[in-house]
C-alpha cells in the first residue's frame, strides 16, 4: 500500500493506492458518517455497486445512490440537479459524505455538487479510471462544462480522502486508458525527466497493466501533483503548469461536442501543438520533441487535432478559456526542454495559428 498526502494545512488529506482496496470491508468503514450517498454512472454501477453496497452495509453505514448516464457529455447542471435533488428528497444534512465512484466526470460532478450543497459538505474521492486515477482526483478542481467552453462552472472543494484501487483498470477499456497515458506523459515533460525517461523505458509494461509499474505510476504523478497543488491551491501560480495542451485541447472538446474526443486524446493532441509553438519560439530542440511525438504514439495517443477543426476554431474557443488573463492575452504552457517548462503570454496569434497548422496537416492527405 502507498500513500501519499496533500498537505493543505487543515484540509490537508492522504491519496491510498494498492490493489483490492475496494474489496476490503475496512476501507469502507473509513466512510462512517450519519449519512452516505454514493454517484457513480451507468456503466460501473453494473460492475461494482452492488459489491459496494454490500460492504457498507455491513459496517453498519447508511447509504443511497445516484447513477448518472456515462459520458463527457453529461458533465452538466442538470447532473448536478440530480444528486442535489436526491440529497434534499431523502433529507441529507451537513454531516452528509458523497463517495464519487467514477472516473473525471464523475469525480468533477459529484466534487462541484458537495461544493454547493448547504454551502459545502464532505465527499471522497473513488477514481475508477487511469486519468483521474493520476490527476483529476486530486487537488479539488471540481465543476462542470458549458457549450460554450469546458470546466467554466466550478469551484475549489478538497476531498476527504482519495482511495486509488489499481483493480479498477482492469475492466477499463484501451482508448480510456491511453486518455490516462497523456496526463501520465504530461507530467515528465512540465516537471520531471527522469519519470519521462522511466515512462519511456516502461510504456510496454504500464499498457499490459503490470501491477508494479502502474503503482508506481501513479504514485509518482499523484507525488508530483500533490507537490503542486500544496504550493499553488487555486491555480494562480505554479499549479497553471499542469495545463501543458489543455488549453488547445479544451478547444477540441468543445468545438467537436463533449465525448467526442476523451480528454487525453485532446489534451494529446494539443501537447504536440504546444510542443511545435515552443519550436517555433526557438526554446525546444528536434529531438526532444521527437521523443515526445514517439512516446504519444506509443501510448496509442492522436498527434494531430480533427480533421474537422480549422486553426481559426481553436482561437475562438481558446479566447474563452480560464488562461486568459487581461487584455485578452493568452497563456499557454510551454515547454523549454524535457522536465522543464514555463507559462508564457506574449506569444502572437499568428505563430500560434501557425502551430496549430501543423497539426492539422493530415486534412490535405
Amino acid at each position: 500500500m502507498e500513500k501519499v498526502t496533500v498537505s493543505l494545512g487543515n484540509r490537508s488529506y492522504k491519496i491510498i493506492i494498492s490493489s483490492g482496496l475496494c474489496n476490503d470491508i475496512s476501507f469502507w468503514s473509513l466512510m462512517s458518517s450519519d449519512k452516505v450517498m454514493i454517484v457513480t454512472n451507468e456503466t460501473l454501477s453494473h460492475i461494482y455497486l452492488n459489491k459496494i453496497l454490500t460492504l457498507m452495509e455491513k459496517s453498519k453505514i447508511k447509504v443511497e445512490y445516484v447513477i448518472l448516464p456515462d459520458g463527457e457529455q453529461y458533465k452538466n447542471m442538470k447532473s448536478v440537479d440530480k444528486i442535489i435533488s436526491a440529497l434534499l428528497k431523502s433529507s441529507y444534512g451537513r454531516d452528509t459524505k458523497l463517495i464519487a465512484l467514477g472516473g473525471g466526470v464523475i469525480g468533477d460532478i459529484t466534487g462541484f455538487a458537495a461544493a454547493i450543497y448547504q454551502r459545502g459538505i464532505s465527499f471522497i474521492q473513488v477514481p475508477t479510471t487511469l486519468l483521474s486515477q493520476v490527476d483529476s482526483s486530486v487537488g479539488g478542481k471540481t465543476g462542470v462544462n458549458h457549450i460554450l467552453g469546458k470546466n467554466m462552472i466550478g469551484a475549489f472543494h478538497q476531498p476527504l480522502l482519495v482511495i486509488i484501487d489499481t483493480d479498477f483498470l482492469s475492466s477499463l477499456p484501451a482508448r480510456e486508458f491511453s486518455s490516462g497515458l497523456a496526463e501520465v506523459i504530461k507530467y515528465g515533460i512540465i516537471l520531471d525527466n527522469d519519470f519521462f525517461q522511466w515512462v519511456e523505458q516502461n510504456i510496454d509494461l504500464l499498457m499490459s497493466l503490470d501491477k508494479n509499474a502502474l503503482t508506481y505510476c501513479i504514485r509518482k504523478c499523484c507525488e508530483l501533483k500533490a507537490n503542486i497543488v500544496s504550493d499553488d491551491e487555486c491555480d494562480t501560480g505554479c499549479r497553471a503548469l499542469l495545463n501543458l495542451g489543455h488549453t488547445f485541447g479544451h478547444a477540441i472538446e468543445a468545438c467537436m461536442g463533449y465525448g467526442k474526443w476523451l480528454h487525453g486524446e485532446a489534451v494529446s493532441a494539443g501537447i504536440v501543438m504546444a510542443i511545435r509553438t515552443a519550436e517555433r519560439l526557438i526554446q525546444f530542440n528536434k529531438k526532444n520533441a521527437n521523443k515526445i511525438i514517439n512516446l504519444l504514439q506509443r501510448a496509442n495517443l492522436p498527434i494531430y487535432g480533427p480533421i474537422e477543426m480549422i486553426a481559426q476554431d481553436y482561437l475562438n474557443y481558446m479566447m474563452r478559456d480560464k488562461k486568459i488573463i487581461s487584455g485578452n492575452q493568452l497563456r499557454l504552457v510551454i515547454p523549454i526542454s524535457i522536465g522543464i517548462s514555463e507559462l508564457r503570454n506574449d506569444i502572437p496569434d499568428k505563430l500560434v495559428i501557425e502551430s496549430i497548422n501543423d497539426c492539422c496537416q493530415l486534412r490535405h492527405i
